[in-house]
């Protein structure tokens, strides 16, 4: 009994890479490589299904260091609410200014 070889197509050779698209964060607003999609409820507080919006890592990573989930679904659940967060006003300001695209995780620090 002989066995037959599956055929298998081949791998296509990597063309040029195209651009980098850039795309918008939408609390900083900035032209940023990569942004991550921000629950505007968090899930654990019954926004799983809910709206989202584009963040870049620095934008996202400050949200979670500076407000809870809790206070997120309660006083920020749109993202002109989370603009005019107190607690973000002096971290849009200076984000704003710079070209960081990266930044140390914080979250575990309180």
């Amino acid at each position: 009994m002989s066995r037959r070889r599956r055929q298998v197509a081949p791998l296509p050779l990597p063309g040029p890479r195209a651009e980098a698209v850039e795309t918008r964060c939408g609390l900083c607003e900035r032209e940023v490589q990569h942004t991550s999609r921000h629950h505007l409820v968090p899930r654990e507080e019954g926004g799983r299904h809910g709206p989202t919006v584009p963040l870049c890592q620095p934008c996202h990573s400050t949200v979670h260091l500076l407000l809870d989930n809790r206070e997120l679904a309660r006083r920020y659940c749109t993202i002109e609410l989370l603009q005019g967060a107190e607690e973000l006003q002096k971290y849009l300001h200076w984000v704003r200014r710079s070209k960081v695209e990266r930044i140390r995780n914080r979250r575990g620090r309180r």
